[in-house]
């Protein structure tokens, strides 16, 4: 089973992950595996400008991301038919939400779904996440992390509040639409020990209505 926890920068995605790995035995996979795809460095180097005007390209961006899913797609599939729980810090839907907010065109995210789902094959998700907090909380949470990593400096995608208060909203509208797979969008306000369990229960339940 493949769990993909979603949501804009300094959402919360981590603490949530290591909740889950608290509840049950899970395997753990982040998107983008900047030190494991070439793709995934392409794409990091873009978007710290070093990459002449590739950064500006949507599509071309998007492409990198998917192209960096793909390359992990033997162990994704793997895990989409395993009882075995594959957690994932973000998955398809984030190139989707990224991507249409960046274009100011919600039609992206079918194009990222055919790219992604259709074309390079990859396994829909179990269960989706969205981790709907704050944007200027998840702004000042990304700001402390940058001052507390030394090697961490936010890119251009984490420094736009304009970009990320898009994305947010464009990941709200994915949950809306139940995109791709069954989601449920989780507060910030709730108990993170909390909203695990419940994860728990309700994969429990995708598990018994498959069987």
């Amino acid at each position: 089973m493949i769990v993909a926890i979603e949501g804009i920068d300094g959402a919360g995605k981590n603490t949530l992950v290591r909740a889950l790995q608290q509840e049950i035995r899970a395997d753990y996979l982040a998107f983008p595996r900047y030190e494991d795809s070439v793709h995934a460095k392409l794409a990091q180097e873009a978007l710290y400008g070093r990459m002449g005007d590739l950064s500006e390209s949507i599509y071309g961006m998007a492409t990198l991301f998917a192209l960096d899913r793909r390359g992990a797609a033997e162990r994704l599939r793997a895990a989409s038919v395993s009882e075995e729980v594959l957690l994932l810090d973000r998955y398809v839907a984030s190139n989707a939400a990224y991507s249409s907010a960046r274009a100011h065109d919600e039609a992206l995210a079918g194009w990222v779904a055919d790219l992604e789902f259709e074309q390079f094959a990859l396994p829909r998700p179990t269960l989706q996440v969205l981790l709907d907090t704050d944007v200027e909380l998840a702004a000042q949470r990304a700001a402390h992390r940058e001052t507390q990593e030394a090697h961490r400096t936010r890119d251009q995608y984490e420094s736009d509040a304009g970009l990320q208060a898009r994305t947010a909203a464009a990941y709200r509208e994915l949950a809306k639409q139940q995109w791709a797979s069954p989601w449920v969008v989780v507060s910030t306000d709730a108990d993170v020990r909390t909203v695990a369990a419940d994860i728990v229960r309700r994969l429990r339940t995708l598990a018994e209505c498959q069987n």
